[in-house]
């Protein structure tokens, strides 16, 4: 019998949130449903809050009356694992314990048949470790469900190294006839999606701690270029404990390495009892407090009369550019086009002995001494709603007067200009390169392939692209060269450019590039 078939049995042990998410996604896709856990009623408690929850979605047209009496039906509360010694297939989802799923799965296997599949909703820990010492570890495998689980569509299967692959083949299959994608995974810290999703909070915090600019500019900037929800917004969401405890987890899984070092912004949070939305404070005041700051207005300055727009070799911001120089024109600017190699290869534009170009990962001081020019930079402006914020910085060479004309230059392009200190790679062009750097090594160490990493993020965090999309709209030497520029500027290991992109990057002129 496949195990993709409704005709298998099925046990959630587990019957919190994740675990009646699981039961109830089980029942509606045609499977006889055991609920198990440990607390006495609570698997009970479960099913008849699945009962109510099923009863709502039929009351508004999302289910069928007969469809949450089947389902139902299959669903039974069990107080004992004996009960449900005929499964075909368990998903746990207990706590976050390597010893106490070790327990359970050694008192599955005592009572289920050989050829029962023992999968784990874990969403961190090893899978390997966890089918140590069974007399059939080829049947454990990661099964890892996103929240709220009927509604989110990502199933990570994940193979340890003892997983029969067909039987990761089996569960994935399962995945997509409940209505689910599957994504293949290799057991190792973070698996796809915690793994890959640690910069977004990472270089936020980071940002905070360089004191750039406030949370609510932070997470502006992010959200104008598709996130749902910026990363501050998001760590009061998740909770700051909850979040500082995961990248605690993966720092220490990784040995200590730098680009997931937890942040002493976070842990202040966490001791301080300011968890998010949960404990009322974060980031952002909530309940009857709350209220996100308003962005800072933004400079007002006079355009002016000619600019010159440089597309660089390979304009990764063309249709931004194009239509910035569009709108100046339509504003009375006078509008011209640097021929190829005219005053070096950078993106941006320049008036009156200033300079205004997409950020390199340089700070503006820095690009402005290296080339003579006071210089100011603009962050990678990503396909964006009208009136998004984008964030740019400048040197200290750059007057008042200059930055409120660069204000007024940025704001013709039909986004919202924010102003933050000179950082070195902003906070879109730094996040999306991290992102894209971190899916790289994820590739070149087998976790996953590039299109499950893509539809990993966008299906599990709804990022609004797959970081190999971005990549591809951004372009490769743009992406390591900003890396590049960040590790020279930190010095550490934080900011090292994975192999995988480096082995694909065309390696520079003997020359030298002139950003």
């Amino acid at each position: 019998m496949s195990h993709s078939s409704p005709a298998t049995p099925v046990l959630v042990v587990g019957a919190g949130i994740m675990g009646a998410g699981i039961a109830q996604v089980a029942a509606l896709a045609g499977h006889r449903v055991w609920l198990h856990d440990n607390r006495p009623g609570a698997a009970a408690a479960a099913c008849t809050q699945l009962a109510t929850t099923l009863r709502g979605l039929a009351a508004k047209g999302r289910l069928t009356d007969a469809a949450v009496d089947e389902a139902l039906a299959r669903l039974h509360p069990v107080d004992a694992l004996d009960a449900a010694a005929g499964a075909g297939l368990v998903v746990e989802a207990i706590v976050e314990q390597l010893d106490a799923k070790r327990a359970l799965l050694r008192e599955l296997e005592a009572r289920l048949s050989p050829t029962a599949i023992l999968a784990s909703n874990t969403s961190s820990i090893s899978i390997t470790a966890l089918a140590r010492g069974l007399a059939h570890p080829g049947r454990v495998v990661g099964m890892h469900f996103f929240n709220p689980v009927p509604l989110m569509k990502l199933v990570e299967v994940v193979s340890g190294l003892h997983t029969d692959p067909a039987v990761a083949d089996q569960v994935a299959a399962l995945a997509t006839a409940w209505g689910k994608t599957a994504v293949h995974a290799r057991s190792t810290p973070g698996f796809i999606v915690n793994r890959i999703a640690r910069p977004y909070y990472a270089e936020t915090l980071a940002l905070l701690q360089e004191r750039a600019a406030p949370p609510e500019v932070l997470d502006a900037c992010l959200r104008g270029v598709g996130f749902r929800m910026g990363p501050c917004e998001l760590m009061d969401l998740i909770g700051h404990d909850t979040n500082f405890a995961v990248t605690e987890s993966v720092y220490g899984a990784n040995f200590g390495d730098k680009r997931y070092q937890p942040s002493l912004v976070q842990r202040e949070l966490v001791d301080g009892g300011w968890l998010g939305r949960k404990s009322g404070r974060g980031f952002y005041p909530y309940g009857e407090a709350a209220a996100t700051p308003a962005l800072p207005e933004p400079l007002a300055g006079t355009l002016p009369g000619r600019v010159r727009w440089h597309a660089g070799a390979g304009d990764a911001v063309a249709a931004f550019g194009q239509r910035w120089c569009e709108a100046l024109a339509a504003a009375g600017v006078q509008v011209e086009q640097a021929s190829p190699g005219d005053g070096g290869d950078w993106v941006g534009m320049a008036w009156d002995g200033l300079r205004l170009a997409l950020t390199d990962g340089r700070l503006a001081a820095h690009r402005g001494a290296a080339d003579g020019v006071p210089t100011a930079v603009f962050d990678l402006p990503l396909p964006s709603a009208p009136g998004a914020a984008l964030a740019w910085g400048a040197g200290p060479d750059v007057s008042d007067d200059a930055r409120a004309t660069v204000g007024a230059v940025l704001a013709t392009a039909g986004v919202r200009p924010v102003q933050i200190e000179d950082v070195a790679g902003l906070v879109v062009a730094r996040t999306v390169a991290m992102l894209i750097n971190e899916a790289a090594d994820a590739v070149q160490q087998g976790v996953c392939s590039p299109e499950g990493a893509d539809l990993a993020m966008k299906l599990g965090v709804n990022y609004p692209a797959g970081p190999f999309e971005w990549l591809q709209r951004w372009e490769l030497p743009a992406v390591v060269a900003l890396l590049d520029a960040l590790d020279a500027f930190y010095r550490g290991e934080r900011y090292r450019v994975s192999p995988w992109l480096r082995r694909r990057c065309p390696p520079p002129s003997r020359a030298g590039s002139a950003r």
